[in-house]
């Protein structure tokens, strides 16, 4: 968000130039959004969501059934298809497609769903006064760093900027224009994943080890660590984002390659801080790891990554770190936490808007060591790891 924002003040309601501009506009057209075509030139997500929540104000009343035929106490969300069932949505529907269309190839992951925009309300206690007709307003999450967020910006039904408490939800009902996070989440993931296997079999110049790793004639057991507890003590999110999307990055080094491991997992439980989750997931493959050592990093998932780009950030990063250790044996296990921070240096910087937050770290988790209520690095969380023993199937 522009913290130098420039405020004027109209019949005691905060109006911004852009919504002045908006409203001199032909409300009966739909508004055109900035087209783009390669991450550096694309309009801010923050912008286009803008744009998209100042026509829902001004198109609200005829919006207004659909949104009250998706949006109940099981679920308050309306997704993008349920707009397209209804002739009154036309002119929004398509401003909304079009930015679908446009965040989901800014998120690189076009190939991995169909849509990810949708309308929501803001939190369950807003629901009955909505329901008995109170006017909502209409938000976004802004851009940037949210520890630097100043207000949140919300419209009315007359298309004025209200300013909202960043961390303290109105008591008015809100509907916030925003993405689907778990559906991004989960193509973001399968995104990653695929992007780190594609340029790792591009790369030819990991020197092969002499350790190979034994191929027996007989089905192995399959040595792993669950995840059978865990706690958040901050979900680092404003009240606008919701439930924390948060997932893991696995860290190490390959058994057979001088070369990093990256998996990302997802963690689609851990909706909320101060709340004890009992998965019992499996986090790690040992087999995949060499000194049977590996590094997490718990991830919460914000609004502006380009999935492709991190995963290929994340593995550049890395890959450089092992290479600049002469001899990897000689320090063996200790390799790891040095990619792990290389890869935490770079996430930050990467990323010009809202990046996805560090949650906490955990450095060196053991294979076939138990963990119970072991605190991470940076004590926001708070997690029972246990070895996982899965043989095969008599």
């Amino acid at each position: 968000m522009n913290k130098a924002l420039p405020l004027a003040f109209a019949l005691g309601t905060i109006i911004t130039p852009s919504a002045q501009a908006f409203i001199d506009a032909d409300l009966s057209s739909s508004i055109a959004l900035p087209t783009y075509s390669t991450l550096s030139d694309q309009v801010s997500s923050a912008e286009t969501k803008r744009e998209l929540a100042y026509s829902l104000s001004r198109q609200y009343r005829q919006l207004a059934p659909v949104l009250h035929n998706e949006i109940d106490q099981y679920k308050l969300n309306a997704p993008l298809k349920s707009f397209k069932r209804s002739k009154r949505a036309a002119s929004f529907t398509r401003n909304m497609m079009a930015t679908d269309q446009r965040l989901r190839a800014q998120k690189g992951i076009d190939g991995y769903t169909d849509e990810i925009m949708e309308l929501r309300l803001a939190d369950q206690a807003m629901l009955a006064r909505w329901q008995a007709g109170q006017a909502p307003l209409f938000a976004w999450e802004p851009d940037g760093n949210d520890k630097n967020w100043d207000y949140i910006e919300a419209y009315d039904v007359n298309g004025n900027i209200h300013l909202l408490d960043v961390y303290e939800a109105p008591e008015r009902p809100v509907l916030v224009v925003d993405t689907n996070s778990r559906k991004e989440l989960e193509a973001g993931i399968q995104a990653m994943n695929d992007e780190i296997k594609r340029l790792q079999g591009e790369q030819s110049d990991a020197a092969p080890r002499a350790m190979a790793l034994s191929m027996a004639s007989e089905p192995l057991s399959i040595s792993t660590t669950v995840l059978e507890k865990i706690r958040l003590a901050d979900d680092q999110e404003p009240w606008i984002s919701g439930k924390a999307e948060v997932y893991a990055i696995v860290t190490g080094v390959n058994p057979t390659r001088d070369e990093p491991v990256i998996d990302v997992i997802d963690m689609p439980y851990l909706d909320y801080s101060e709340t004890e989750y009992f998965p019992n997931q499996v986090l790690i493959y040992w087999q995949r790891y060499r000194w049977a050592a590996a590094d997490m990093l718990l991830m919460e998932k914000d609004d502006s990554t380009n999935y492709k780009d991190l995963a290929k950030t994340l593995l550049e990063v890395a890959t450089e770190a092992l290479k600049a250790i002469p001899d990897p044996e000689v320090q063996a296990y200790a390799v790891i936490p040095q990619l792990t921070g290389k890869i935490l240096e770079a996430i930050p910087a990467s990323w010009m808007t809202n990046d996805d937050d560090f949650v906490d770290v955990y450095y060196t988790i053991r294979q076939g060591k138990r963990y119970t209520d072991h605190p991470g690095a940076g004590n926001n969380a708070k997690a029972t790891f246990a070895p996982l023993t899965i043989d095969p199937t008599e």
